[in-house]
């Protein structure tokens, strides 16, 4: 049975289909560090480019299912600026162009659970209707992905879609038994971190890196200070300096950094750091207009939830995400790749390629490939019966 993935990310959706027996035919995903975990550990050659500039005729015919995990950020309850004009809603568009002119026999969605909730319902609404418009009966399930064997609270939302004159109904059987954290991670608990694979006995460890920022407090502003103000005063006293930003770069070591000091479009702008600010003041000449309000800090209490969870050993973990991930029990580091690819229940020797931040961020955005066996396998028997 024949796959096209796209939004295939790191590819634990996929992975999942794959060990179910599918045949994964054409994959795509625009972030470079995804598509090389992809390659890597699915050993077949995955499409990186935009999907919005790739046409239908590049993808290949008659795939049985259409597996499309489209981008969840503007969707996300985390995201207070979601939107119906947030252009990341609508990549879902791009799944259904594909669906309607490759005609497969089922169609696999996930999403985060705020998508139920965005714009009072209508967003679902607009979903089901517009593959009703093509010949699909969709239906939306939520559910938790601890209760299905993943030792994680991971609450998501499934699409599936069946063409119209057949019926599908999501039936997975829920675990005898609840997996948590210390299950999962325990045996990696005095593993020292490390980028390079980690020789433990007779197996290999591999991602064992982790962020050691672990505080509850920073170093902020005492004061208010508008960064369109500061940027039109430094673009001020740079124009009577006669210097350029590049300039001021390759002196402070930088690259293209200093030019957010000037620039104040799209939101992209920044204000120096102190060190920074004296130095560049050292260089323009600027007065002391600004000097206590950039320079002045105090220390504050880190507000976002996120930032300072706990892992707690006698359950599944909270939702791992593809920003920060929680405080390690104990309290020393946050939890390393390899520990999130367990919670995420991708194997061992599932290696993850790029930075620290882009592997959590891949890993963040995955879905377990355990749950992904599981739909897969339902999928699979209802093709089956279709045929």
């Amino acid at each position: 049975m024949k796959i096209i993935s796209l939004f295939s990310g790191c590819g634990g959706l996929d992975l999942g289909f794959k060990k179910a027996g599918f045949n994964i035919v054409w994959a795509n995903d625009f972030d470079k560090d995804a598509v090389k975990t992809y390659q890597k550990n699915l050993g077949m050659e995955i499409v990186l480019g935009d999907i919005t500039k790739i046409s239908s005729s590049n993808i290949p015919d008659n795939p049985d299912v259409v597996l499309g995990g489209f981008p969840c950020q503007g969707f996300s309850v985390a995201n207070n600026k979601r939107s119906m004009e947030d252009k990341r809603n609508f990549l879902y568009k791009e799944l259904l162009r594909v669906v309607k002119d490759k005609k497969p026999k089922v169609v696999l969605g996930e999403n985060v659970k705020g998508i139920l909730s965005m714009n009072k319902g209508k967003v679902i609404d607009m979903i089901i209707s517009d593959f009703k418009d093509i010949g699909y009966k969709l239906k939306v399930y939520k559910i938790d992905a601890s209760e299905y064997d993943v030792p994680q609270k991971r609450e998501r939302v499934l699409f599936i879609a069946v063409k119209n004159n057949n019926e599908f109904t999501l039936n997975l059987k829920k675990s005898s038994k609840i997996k948590t954290v210390k299950d999962t991670i325990f045996d990696l608990y005095n593993l020292p971190i490390s980028y390079n694979p980690i020789i433990d006995n007779d197996r290999i460890i591999y991602n064992h890196i982790a962020s050691t920022n672990v505080h509850d407090k920073f170093w902020g502003r005492k004061y208010k200070v508008n960064q369109y103000d500061i940027c039109d005063y430094l673009k001020k006293w740079r124009k009577k300096a006669a210097i350029s930003t590049k300039k001021i770069d390759d002196i402070f070591g930088y690259k293209h950094t200093a030019g957010h000091w000037f620039r104040k479009d799209n939101n992209s702008g920044s204000i120096p750091k102190p060190s920074d600010w004296w130095k560049l003041k050292g260089i323009l000449k600027f007065d002391d207009t600004y000097d206590k309000h950039v320079t002045e800090l105090e220390e504050k209490e880190i507000k976002f939830e996120q930032s300072l969870r706990i892992t707690n050993w006698d359950t599944p973990s909270d939702t791992i995400t593809a920003t920060s991930p929680e405080i390690h029990i104990n309290k020393q580091r946050r939890l390393s790749v390899r520990e999130c690819a367990r919670l995420q229940t991708f194997p061992d020797d599932f290696i993850f390629k790029g930075s620290l931040n882009s592997m959590y961020r891949q890993i963040g955005n995955a879905v377990p490939p355990v749950l992904s066996f599981k739909l897969a396998t339902q999928i699979k028997d209802f093709i089956k019966n279709v045929n």
